[in-house]
């Protein structure tokens, strides 16, 4: 099943530098799940000047709880940079 993930980062003063930090590591873990089949898209959500300020996945799992299970695994949760996410089921048309 598929699910779209909405993940919003920090807003705080740090959070930009808590995102880069990590990043590489959690780039890496996002091209071994693409290559799994678990991460069918993934990037990044920008503000109007162009700054990350959160991620959207669309994650193919059993179920919302094994989607959930895969963000909590992801450095950019175990470091803080998702304060919060969404999980949707969702049905792809094209």
């Amino acid at each position: 099943m598929l699910f779209l993930v909405i993940a919003k980062d920090g807003t705080d003063a740090d959070a930009p530098a808590r995102r880069q930090r990590v990043r590489e590591r959690h780039l890496e873990g996002a091209r071994a799940l693409a290559e799994s089949g678990a991460l069918q898209v993934g990037g990044a959500l920008l503000d109007g000047q162009g700054a990350m300020i959160g991620s959207a996945l669309l994650v193919e799992a059993e179920d919302e709880a094994a989607t959930r299970r895969l963000l909590e695994a992801d450095v950019y949760h175990r470091e803080g940079v998702w304060r919060s996410y969404e999980i949707y089921p969702f049905k792809r048309a094209v």
